[in-house]
């Protein structure tokens, strides 16, 4: 793409508004960042947009927004009438931009004659996901960058079944948005038209009743949570996103007393003014929860990201409190699932689990344990949701759990998407029942270990901006396969996957090796953020082993990535 000439199409054409213009102009004189903003088309990709607010066509901003949706739009009218007539759910969360990006895509799609139904204001993610099944909707959009910095928004878009879209729809719609090459082919209407036409419909209040009401549908063991309700302490924080209202409030209708909430990352706020990164998987994020945790004494501190998918857990160890991984969350939860339905009797005989690929050996030797089906998707939580969608339809398997190593998780099927509303919920009556048998989350974890071996796994993440980071992921991985690995620290790489090539799922581009010890690692590039991932995991046989081993070996392999990237 020419990006000069991009850049100069913007300033002249009159369908952009003045604002963008004057920004634009700011930056004339610095050829770098014209380049970046210009030289190619903010990519629609497998689950939308993310990129970090602009003017130009490498930026999120109304108009970037507005062409997608049109291409959205286009892919809804081909599929029919009665795909129009089912409409569109949005959401959107706290960031900057968020509620405009959702109106412009509301009014996109109302000009295409195509129904939306727009939260009155911020909510999660997952209920975004609840409501399009709710509601019967053909498809949903929610305007978030999910834990990314204060500078991207993104725009995730979800299908009929409450799940991110997969294969083939997301490139059949990826191929629409392509079409729409001229900013002029976009329609739009006003909102005040749309909305006395009953184009445009604002949801609120009886949508979170009904989400709140499946969320207690989960509960397993509400006597513990009423013996320990006021002796459980609980210290959380929203992080500043969607997470404040319904957390709190699901904790309270259950039962909950000892709830305190970070007042300083209680409301949204764009800008994540009290943290560089409104991530629960950066202890950074937890400075001011872990202050009122030691105030308060709590049992348990947690986190939510701004669109409340992702939950992170701190949990208490002697006089501090420690992080656990989003695998340690999920083998936590899977065990006490599994065994609290064995105890009550409700675990089916063709029961269910699912997990990423990334994720954790160890859930496969729980799963088998209570006889329960495990079932491995590639990364992304809308193949789990695939997966759930699946065994819907052909009535062969019961969804229990599912889990990834990125801190997300759904408890039920009442999403398609990771909860971290309910996984809240969740963990809170873990603890409950664990302190009621003078246990802490520690302890309940190390007793997991014990029972089942010591797995542990990390990640390592390599940021890498800018066309040059682009060319040297690319360089990463097809140095990987050309020059295939043979040992990692002496120890020998019995199995190398691409997941291009040797694998029954969908095609992805990533590689994975497992050694003859046991141990394991993946390798792939980040969908929406500039960056590529090492993903490492190791069995050993006890905690301080596992965690020399593991460090030992993700340096090991980290050690040949910086060669090739220097190289």
């Amino acid at each position: 793409m020419d990006y000069l000439k991009e850049y100069n199409m913007w300033l002249d054409n009159n369908y952009f508004d003045e604002e963008t213009k004057k920004e634009l102009r700011e930056i004339k004189d610095k050829d770098m960042e014209i380049q970046e903003r210009f030289y190619k088309e903010l990519e629609f990709g497998t689950g939308g947009l993310r990129g970090i607010i602009g003017a130009g066509n490498n930026r999120m901003n109304i108009y970037t927004v507005r062409k997608a949706t049109q291409g959205l739009a286009n892919y809804i009218k081909i599929s029919g009438q009665e795909a129009i007539d089912k409409g569109v759910v949005i959401a959107y969360d706290s960031r900057y931009m968020s509620p405009e990006f959702a109106d412009e895509a509301a009014l996109v799609l109302n000009a295409n004659g195509i129904k939306a139904y727009v939260f009155e204001s911020l909510r999660p993610t997952p209920e975004l996901s609840f409501a399009v099944r709710e509601l019967g909707a053909i498809a949903g959009i929610v305007v978030t960058a999910s834990h990314n910095p204060a500078e991207y928004n993104g725009y995730k878009v979800y299908w009929e079944d409450g799940a991110q879209i997969t294969s083939p729809k997301d490139v059949e719609i990826i191929n629409e948005v392509k079409k729409v090459t001229d900013y002029k082919d976009v329609k739009s209407m006003d909102k005040e038209t749309a909305s006395k036409e009953r184009l445009y419909n604002v949801i609120g209040k009886e949508i979170d009743d009904r989400y709140i009401e499946e969320l207690k549908k989960q509960i397993i063991n509400p006597d513990a949570i009423k013996k320990a309700s006021e002796d459980f302490s609980i210290v959380y924080t929203p992080l500043h996103g969607t997470g404040n209202i319904p957390v709190r409030r699901i904790l309270d209708e259950i039962g909950f007393k000892n709830v305190n909430v970070v007042k300083e990352q209680e409301l949204p706020d764009s800008k994540f003014s009290t943290v560089s990164y409104p991530n629960p998987e950066d202890i950074k994020a937890f400075k001011l929860a872990i202050k009122l945790g030691k105030e308060k004494n709590a049992d348990v501190i947690l986190a939510t990201d701004p669109d409340a998918d992702r939950l992170g857990v701190l949990v208490k160890k002697d006089d501090d409190y420690v992080a656990l991984t989003g695998n340690m969350i999920g083998i936590l939860l899977l065990d006490y699932i599994l065994s609290q339905k064995k105890a009550n009797n409700e675990l089916p005989e063709n029961g269910a689990v699912i997990e990423t690929i990334v994720s954790t050996d160890m859930a496969s030797v729980i799963a088998d344990s209570y006889n329960v089906k495990l079932f491995k998707v590639l990364t992304g939580f809308k193949y789990i949701g695939e997966k759930i969608k699946e065994f819907k339809e052909e009535g062969s398997y019961e969804y229990l759990f599912g889990f990834e190593e990125s801190y997300g998780c759904l408890i039920g099927t009442h999403a398609r998407d990771k909860d971290a509303v309910v996984a809240t919920m969740m963990v809170c009556e873990l603890g409950a029942y664990y302190k009621l048998k003078g246990l802490t989350l520690y302890d309940a974890l190390i007793n997991v270990y014990e029972k089942y071996g010591y797995y542990k796994e990390s990640l390592e993440s390599v940021t890498l901006k800018g066309i040059e980071g682009v060319n040297k992921i690319k360089h990463i991985l097809s140095t990987l396969r050309n020059e295939p690995l043979k040992d990692i620290n002496g120890v020998k790489v019995t199995e190398a996957v691409d997941y291009l090539e040797d694998t029954d799922l969908p095609k992805s581009n990533v590689l994975y090796y497992t050694l003859e010890d046991g141990s394991w690692f993946c390798v792939r590039p980040s969908g929406t953020e500039p960056k590529i991932k090492f993903y490492f995991g190791i069995k050993d046989s006890s905690n301080d082993e596992a965690d020399k081993h593991l460090k030992e070996f993700s340096k090991g392999v980290m050690k040949i990535i910086n060669d090739i990237i220097q190289y």
